[in-house]
């Protein structure tokens, strides 16, 4: 930085030259209290990013590893809009205690420390104020990081959100920082509990080896691992959040004994997941993603069928990592299009399908799992959504797929004991069921109106419809 104007080399002081200096010093000293100590702005920062913020709760399943299948908060959530709105999304969730998982930077969070040690913790404040109102389970998945941690430049205002950025992942000299940052979220929200560990690998492929650089994922998950259980043994941490790829069986990079109808894995991956499992610090609970379809986006042999994917990855993890608890953090079912949205579906036909896709990692033995809720800001449609936008006094109110995720928790949470029930044989073809002792979810997965018998029960099902029945 400058010094607007004082001459080091002067000899001579007057009076007035050293009131000048001295109205000078104090204006510079008040730009350097916004710029210091990483350089850029640090207006609307604060150093105490690690005081207790709020009123702490105590979610449902703050001490157990499994929390039971909920939505994950993206760029538009119901934390901001109408009062009325928001309040009556609140009023549903306080029904159904869904577990909510937000991310610390990016998807409706700020870039919680634009400069070393200054941190603006705001729009997550709020997200986790939500979180708390409405009953949920809060998880804070750990990314992604501060630019200055990746390269770029500190500062307020010098956040890059495009998604080249966001999507790039700490340098190694910075993974003790990123460590750090992590510490201080758990420090500030100590109700919170869970928390994953960066997210699909961002930022993490090795060019040169085209291949994951899974030993540097690694690094980085084994000192957040340690200081968030040095902050409180009982916080539970999970990994990697790899994206659990498969490919056409004829593809190079094709696993040749991990596949199926649905196609084949992705060697990369596993070999990326195998390191981590045998090199990671440790974990309370297993976290993966993908879909149901290819890279390609096929679905193999077709949308319903191809969610088998989703019990062979699943039961792969769990013999993998000798039956830790696993969670899905995302799911897909539906291929997207260019923008990223998944629009092309009949919300009857996705519903159906999301249905499907959650019995098979049920029936693969996960626990836990995230819907991405593609919220939108306003509007009258939303596809794929669990409640309309809530930017009018008539938003907030529930759609079709919240139906789904709410009772799927409700009917099929953690340490649920599935039953198998008889069904008709001509039936066996045409639908998906899963069963407690309780309840039976049944899935017509063909586009017209069938006749079933289910669990001795006799009854209609519309194209793609799905029906609960009690026992």
């Amino acid at each position: 930085m400058g010094r607007h104007g004082w001459n080091s080399g002067a000899r001579r002081w007057r009076l007035t030259a050293l009131l000048g200096v001295g109205v000078a010093a104090l204006a510079l000293i008040v730009t350097l209290i916004n710029t210091l100590p990483g350089g850029g702005s640090t207006a609307g920062t604060s150093r105490d990013g690690d005081k207790v913020h709020g009123t702490p709760a105590s979610p449902p399943d703050e001490d157990r590893p499994e929390v039971g299948w909920g939505f994950t908060h993206t760029q538009y959530s119901a934390d901001e809009g109408s009062d009325t709105a928001t309040e009556r999304v609140e009023g549903l969730l306080e029904k159904s205690q869904l577990p909510q998982d937000q991310a610390i930077m990016g998807w409706g969070a700020d870039n919680p420390e634009p400069v070393k040690g200054r941190y603006d913790f705001g729009a997550l404040d709020r997200r986790i104020d939500f979180v708390r109102k409405s009953g949920g389970t809060p998880v804070i998945t750990l990314c992604c990081s501060p630019d200055w941690m990746k390269g770029g430049k500190s500062g307020v205002d010098n956040t890059d959100w495009s998604q080249a950025s966001l999507e790039t992942a700490p340098q190694p000299d910075h993974y003790a920082d990123f460590a750090a940052l992590a510490a201080t979220v758990a420090k500030r929200y100590p109700d919170v509990t869970h928390f994953i560990v960066w997210n699909e690998f961002k930022g993490f492929w090795n060019n040169a080896k085209q291949r994951w650089d899974y030993e540097g994922y690694t690094q980085l998950y084994n000192l957040v691992y340690k200081a968030l259980k040095k902050v409180n043994p009982k916080i539970m941490v999970g990994g990697p959040y790899l994206v659990m790829d498969s490919v056409d069986p004829r593809d190079a990079n094709a696993s040749g004994t991990f596949k199926g109808s649905w196609g084949a894995m992705d060697q990369r991956i596993i070999d990326a997941f195998d390191y981590w499992n045998k090199n990671k610090a440790g974990a309370d609970f297993v976290v993966v993603d993908g879909s149901s379809y290819t890279n390609d986006d096929e679905l193999l042999p077709n949308e319903f069928a191809a969610t088998d994917k989703l019990t062979a990855v699943s039961e792969w993890v769990r013999q993998q990592t000798h039956d830790l608890p696993l969670w899905w953090a995302e799911y897909y079912v539906e291929p997207a299009d260019g923008n990223d949205d998944r629009k092309g579906w009949s919300e009857t036909h996705r519903v159906a399908v999301q249905a499907a896709g959650m019995i098979a990692m049920a029936k693969g033995g996960a626990t836990s799992g995230f819907y991405w809720n593609p919220e939108t800001e306003k509007g009258a449609n939303c596809a794929g959504c669990l409640w309309t936008p809530t930017d009018s006094s008539d938003g907030g109110k529930q759609l079709p797929m919240y139906d789904l995720v709410s009772r799927f928790d409700a009917a099929f949470g953690p340490g649920t004991k599935f039953e198998t029930v008889s069904i008709a044989a001509d039936d066996v073809p045409n639908v998906k069921v899963l069963a407690t002792d309780k309840t039976v979810l049944v899935v017509n997965t063909l586009d017209r109106q069938i006749s079933a018998k289910v669990d001795g029960q006799d009854f209609d099902l519309a194209a793609y419809g799905v029906k609960w029945l009690t026992r």
